[in-house]
C-alpha cells in the first residue's frame, strides 16, 4: 500500500478523521452530535477547513449529504451518533442505496469493550445497515481507520456509486496512531469494470443499425456517470426517440423534439407506447423496475431485441433477459458506440424510421398531459409549468414524494443532468426539503425550488431551522390538496373510494409557521396569482419563501399504468 505520510507526530482517532476528512477535500459534513461523537465534533471545531452542518434529525443529514451529491460530482458526508442517531439516520441511508448515490456516513459506536453488551445507546450498525449500504466497516483499531475512510471513498466513488459506512467506537476516536493518508488502497474483491467489451459494442451497434422501431431509453446511470454529452450527441446521430426514467430526466434535454417524455407508471403515452412496440432496445444506465416497464409477463409479449449497459453486471438480465449485454462505464462505452458509428459510416434506414416517428408522433396527439386551463381553482400542473418558466428551466428541484413529485416530473423541462433531485427507488416522503439543503448549501448562488407536498413537508419540516441558521434561500412551493395525494388517487382507484386515513384533517397555517421560523410564508388560492407570486418570491434572493398553494383536491396523475398492468395498458383520463 503507498502512502504520504502527512504528520509524524501520533494523532488522536477524531483528529485522523478530521485530516482525512481534509485529505479527501470534503467541503460539508452533515450531522448532529452525541455522546459517541464528542471527540470528532470537539475536533471538527478546532479546525475551518471541512464545515459542519447542524440538521435537526439524522434522516435530514443524510437526505443534505444525499442531495449535494446528487447536484454536484463529489459524494456526501454525514455524521452521526450512536444507537438512536444511527436509526434515525437508516432511512436517508436506504433512500441513497436505492438510487446509488456517493456518500460516507461516519457514525459513532459504543466502546470496543462494550460492544455486544447491550450498553447505553447501543445498536448493531454494521447488522442494521447491512442490507442498505454498497459495504460498511466497523473500526476496532485505530491503526486501521485512515486505510478505512479512505477505502470508504474510494468504494463510495467508484463502479456503481453507493453509501458506506464507517463505524467508530469512542475509544477508537482517543486512542492514538501516527498518521499517515493512503492514496493507494488495492481490494482484492473489489475492481469494477470502467470499459465494456468491444466485440459487444460492436455487436450492438449493428443491432441499433438494422432497427426498424428503435427505442432509446435510459435511467439514473447517465446522469450519475457523467455520460449526458455521449448520449446526447448519440440520439442525435442515429435519429432515434429518446425517453428517461424518473431518475434519468436531464439526462438528455426535455426540450429536444426527439424527447418522447419519461416512461413508466405516470410516463407519457407515446413514451410508454413506443417503449412497447419498438423492435430494438437500447437501456443505458437503467434497471427495468417494476415502475418503469410494469408487468414483465406483458412487456415480454412484444418481439424485440435489447442492448443494456451498465457498469453494474448483477443490473443485467435481472428482470428482463437482455441480447446484448454491455458491462461497463455508460460514458466509456457511449464514446466507444460513437467512434464505431464513425469508422463504419453506415446509417439507420431512413424509410423505416421516418415510418416509426410517423406512428411515435400519431401517439403524441393524444396530448396526454392535457388539463382544464380554465378552472376556478389552482391546478398543481399549473404550478409546475408557472414554476418553469419563472426559472427559464434554469432551477435546481427537489421534490418529496407523491403527486407533486410526478407532476413536477412531467412539467419542468430538465435540460440538464443533476438538476432534477428526487428519491426514486425508496419513495422518501420528507427527503425534499433537506435534500434541498444540500445542493444550496453545493451551489450557494444557484436558485433551489423545493417542490412538495403538505404531508411530505411535515415529515423534516424541523429543518426550517437549519435553513435559518445557515441562510439558505430556497423557494418551498407545496401544493397543498389537503390529502396525502397519491394514497388517495389509489383509494379512489382501487378501493372504493374510501379515504382511510389520508385526509390531513389537522393542517397548520403554514404561512405563520413558516414565519415562526424567520422565513417569509405566502398562501396563495387564486389561479391568476400563480405566477405573480413566484415572480415575488424568488425575486427574494436572500430569504427562504414558503409558497402554500391551496389546490384542486380532485386533481389526479395521469397517465397512470395500474399496478400489475402493462405499459400499454394506461389510464389516459
Amino acid at each position: 500500500m503507498d502512502r504520504i505520510a502527512t504528520d509524524v507526530m501520533e494523532l488522536s482517532g477524531a483528529e485522523i478523521v478530521v485530516r482525512c476528512l481534509q485529505e479527501e477535500k470534503v467541503e460539508f459534513v452533515y450531522g448532529y452530535p452525541g455522546g459517541a461523537v464528542l471527540y470528532l465534533y470537539d475536533e471538527l471545531a478546532k479546525q475551518d477547513r471541512v464545515k459542519h452542518i447542524l440538521v435537526r434529525h439524522e434522516q435530514a443529514a443524510v437526505h443534505a449529504a444525499d442531495g449535494y451529491a446528487r447536484s454536484c460530482q463529489r459524494p456526501g458526508v454525514a455524521l452521526v451518533t450512536s444507537g438512536p442517531g444511527v436509526t434515525n439516520a437508516v432511512t436517508g441511508i436506504a433512500t441513497a442505496y436505492m438510487d446509488s448515490i456517493p456518500m460516507v456516513i461516519i457514525t459513532g459506536q459504543v466502546p470496543t469493550h462494550a460492544i455486544g453488551q447491550d450498553a447505553f445507546q447501543e445498536v448493531d450498525t454494521v447488522g442494521i445497515t447491512r442490507p442498505c449500504v454498497k459495504h460498511n466497516f466497523l473500526v476496532k483499531d485505530v491503526r486501521e481507520l485512515a486505510a478505512t475512510i479512505r477505502k470508504a471513498f474510494v468504494i463510495a466513488a467508484t463502479g456503481r456509486p453507493g453509501p458506506v459506512l464507517v463505524d467508530i467506537p469512542k475509544d477508537v476516536t482517543t486512542a492514538r496512531t501516527v498518521f499517515a493518508y493512503p492514496q493507494d488502497v488495492p481490494m482484492r474483491s473489489y475492481s469494477p469494470v470502467s470499459r465494456g467489451h468491444s466485440g459487444q459494442i460492436r455487436k450492438a451497434v449493428q443491432m441499433l443499425l438494422e432497427a426498424r422501431r428503435p427505442m432509446i431509453y435510459t435511467g439514473g446511470g447517465v446522469v450519475l456517470g457523467e455520460a449526458s454529452p455521449e448520449l446526447t450527441r448519440l440520439v442525435r446521430e442515429l435519429g432515434f426517440p429518446c425517453t428517461n426514467t424518473l431518475m434519468g430526466l436531464g439526462g438528455y434535454p426535455a426540450t429536444d423534439r426527439q424527447f418522447v417524455g419519461m416512461l413508466g407508471m405516470h410516463g407519457t403515452y407515446e413514451a410508454n407506447m413506443a417503449m412497447q412496440h419498438c423492435d430494438v432496445l437500447l437501456a443505458v444506465g437503467a434497471r427495468f423496475d417494476d415502475r418503469v416497464i410494469g408487468n414483465p409477463q406483458h412487456f415480454h409479449q412484444e418481439e424485440r431485441r435489447i442492448i443494456h449497459i451498465d457498469i453494474d453486471p448483477s443490473s443485467i438480465s435481472k428482470r428482463v433477459k437482455v441480447d446484448v449485454p454491455i458491462v461497463g462505464g455508460v460514458k466509456e462505452v457511449l464514446a466507444e458506440m460513437l467512434a464505431q458509428l464513425a469508422a463504419g459510416g453506415e446509417r439507420p434506414d431512413a424509410a423505416a424510421l421516418a415510418d416509426w416517428w410517423k406512428q411515435i408522433e400519431a401517439w403524441r396527439s393524444r396530448d396526454c398531459l392535457r388539463y382544464d386551463r380554465s378552472s376556478p381553482v389552482i391546478k398543481p400542473q399549473s404550478v409546475i409549468e408557472a414554476l418553469y418558466r419563472v426559472t427559464n428551466g434554469d432551477a435546481y428541484v427537489t421534490s418529496d414524494v407523491g403527486q407533486h413529485q410526478m407532476w413536477a416530473a412531467q412539467f419542468y423541462k430538465f435540460d440538464q443532468p443533476r438538476r432534477w433531485i428526487n428519491s426514486g427507488g425508496l419513495g422518501t416522503m420528507g427527503f425534499g426539503l433537506p435534500s434541498a439543503m444540500g445542493v444550496q448549501l453545493a451551489h450557494r448562488d444557484a436558485t433551489v425550488a423545493c417542490v412538495t407536498g403538505e404531508a411530505s413537508i411535515q415529515m423534516c419540516i424541523q429543518e426550517l431551522s437549519t435553513c435559518r441558521q445557515y441562510r439558505l434561500p430556497i423557494k418551498v412551493v407545496m401544493l397543498n390538496n389537503r390529502y396525502m395525494g397519491m394514497v388517495r388517487q389509489w383509494q379512489e382507484f382501487f378501493h372504493g373510494n374510501r379515504h382511510a386515513e389520508s385526509y390531513m384533517d389537522a393542517l397548520p397555517d403554514f404561512v405563520r409557521l413558516a414565519e415562526a421560523y424567520g422565513h417569509v410564508g405566502m398562501r396563495i388560492e387564486n389561479p391568476a396569482d400563480v405566477e405573480g407570486a413566484l415572480r415575488e418570491a424568488f425575486a427574494m434572493k436572500d430569504r427562504l419563501v414558503f409558497m402554500d398553494f391551496i389546490t384542486d383536491e380532485t386533481e389526479n396523475v395521469f397517465p397512470m399504468v395500474p399496478g400489475g398492468k402493462g405499459l400499454s395498458e394506461m389510464i389516459l383520463v
